[in-house]
């Protein structure tokens, strides 16, 4: 205990890869005394002084990639480099209270064995503290600061996900002391993925299919769920109706290792949003810098792609939104799409997005239905076939 009082809440500092551990309740309640003991040591002491706090920097200045070397697998993490909150400056004294706010409510969290939502965590603290928190975005912040100074996962520090994700198709699921949920047997709907990640870690996986086909969309899910095309294509459908949340994408993660063979073949928009939602399983994100890499999966990209764009009528592409040339330029600052495997870069990533960019188009999945509401199924596997996942 006193060499960790030493380190003036500094934990593993010595790592030049930066991760967040999962811990019990009992170890992040230690490293929150530890915390609250340095501060008042620093406090008492001859020379008295509020100490910064030391958070690891989230920055995309401070993100790299990790290269698989032994596997396809690559992931963002954060480098050895900090950043304060500070309570003597006064665009950080805010921020600064904030954080010691919210680890005085997960302190609680843990000591109660409950488990709180964000959204729960936010009008919790809206309640109490209404002149540090005013808005969900000040609170997911400061989670995040609370995962960069005590060093370990949200999920460690009460904090539960909030899902939106789907699972449908050839795929059996149950949890402990539960009946068997077969999901081709949930209709279009689909099986809703809980926030629970100690739930999800639970569960047992069983599966005949032959490919695991992540769809960007609800609707296309809807619509491949309806039909149920993994009757034809052996497959399991996910979704996480848009960008991916953390439960969705832990899912997938357990799914890759729960069936290791399975190749993984993403169904995006032909746009800067849709590559980003399918980098964002690949990679992680750097908002989760801490945790990215527990969650990363070796996606393929099946489609859209620019050679699809034959397929689709003219006055059915749509010019570039303002948005989409953000995040376009975010992508091409990154570093995920430089990433190379075997001297290749990651599927000519940085090729469809120049070309996306360069053309000031955009491309929906729905454009396929020009050849009739039957020719996803088609189109899913002429491209499965053309790129010799069979």
């Amino acid at each position: 205990m006193e060499d960790l009082s030493r380190s003036s809440m500094k934990f593993y500092s010595d790592q030049q890869q930066c991760y967040a551990d999962i811990l019990t309740s009992l170890e992040v309640r230690a490293r929150i005394e530890v915390s609250v003991l340095n501060f008042l040591k620093n406090l008492n002491s001859p020379d008295p002084a509020i100490s910064d706090l030391p958070l690891i920097n989230r920055r995309l200045s401070n993100s790299r990639v990790n290269q698989g070397i032994l596997t396809d697998i690559s992931s963002i993490f954060l480098s050895h480099s900090f950043c304060t909150r500070s309570l003597m400056k006064a665009n950080a004294a805010k921020a600064f209270v904030r954080v010691w706010k919210v680890m005085e409510m997960c302190f609680h969290i843990l000591v109660e064995e409950k488990q709180v939502t964000q959204r729960e965590l936010f009008y919790k603290l809206l309640c109490d503290s209404p002149e540090y928190f005013t808005s969900q975005l000040q609170v997911n912040r400061t989670i995040q600061d609370v995962v960069a100074l005590l060093r370990c996962s949200r999920y460690s520090l009460g904090i539960m996900a909030s899902s939106r994700g789907l699972v449908a198709g050839r795929l059996l699921l149950q949890e402990p002391n539960h009946e068997v949920v077969d999901c081709s047997a949930c209709g279009s709907s689909g099986y809703a993925i809980s926030g629970d990640l100690n739930l999800l870690e639970k569960l047992v996986m069983k599966t005949d299919a032959r490919y695991i086909i992540l769809v960007e969309k609800h609707a296309i899910f809807h619509r491949l769920a309806e039909d149920r095309v993994f009757d034809k294509i052996p497959s399991i459908l996910i979704t996480a109706k848009g960008y991916p949340d953390i439960a969705t994408r832990f899912f997938l993660h357990k799914m890759t290792r729960a069936f290791p063979d399975l190749p993984i073949l993403a169904l995006v928009d032909w746009n800067p949003a849709g590559l980003a939602i399918l980098c964002t399983f690949k990679f992680g994100s750097i908002g989760m810098g801490l945790e990215a890499y527990r969650y990363a999966c070796n996606v393929k990209w099946l489609g859209l792609r620019g050679d699809d764009l034959q397929l689709i009528p003219e006055q059915s592409l749509a010019p570039l939104k303002p948005r989409d040339l953000q995040v376009a330029r975010s992508l091409m600052s990154s570093k995920i799409l430089q990433v190379k495997i075997n001297g290749v870069c990651q599927e000519n990533y940085k090729e469809e997005l120049t070309l996306m960019v360069q053309s000031g188009q955009r491309a929906e999945i729905e454009a396929l239905y020009f050849h009739g509401y039957d020719y996803l199924e088609k189109y899913i596997e002429k491209k499965i076939v053309q790129a010799n996942y069979i």
